[in-house]
């Protein structure tokens, strides 16, 4: 049996920008990428804490420490600047691999999206 678990999360970052006219998706923070084991494309849950908003979308590399979280095409309608998002990435494993499975998550500062 396979399931489906947490593999990284990027725990409370503001959205610095919303770029409405962008084909899609969500600019992050290369360093936070990094930290987070996140890669360029990878399908991400994103969950806004201001509004309660959820959507899933992919990932685009941003400028590293920029600290850049920007929502992409129809997301930016899902935010605002300045809102708080937790950044959830999946994986789906065996059963008994799940259960030792360690994921990534990251705490930045929510101030700067830097890593503290």
């Amino acid at each position: 049996m396979h399931i489906e678990v947490v593999k990284s999360k990027i725990h409370r970052v503001k959205v610095t920008e919303a770029n409405l006219n962008y084909v899609g998706s969500i600019t992050i923070d290369e360093d936070l990428l990094t930290a987070s084991n996140i890669i360029e494309n990878e399908k991400v849950q994103i969950v806004n804490v201001n509004n309660g908003e959820r959507l899933e979308t992919y990932v685009i590399k941003g400028e590293k420490g920029s600290g850049a979280i920007c929502l992409n095409g129809a997301a930016a309608r899902k935010a605002e600047i300045g809102d708080v998002l937790i950044i959830i990435s999946y994986a789906t494993m065996d059963f008994e691999e799940a259960k030792a499975f360690k994921p990534w998550i990251v705490f930045p500062d929510t101030e700067t999206n830097r890593i503290i």
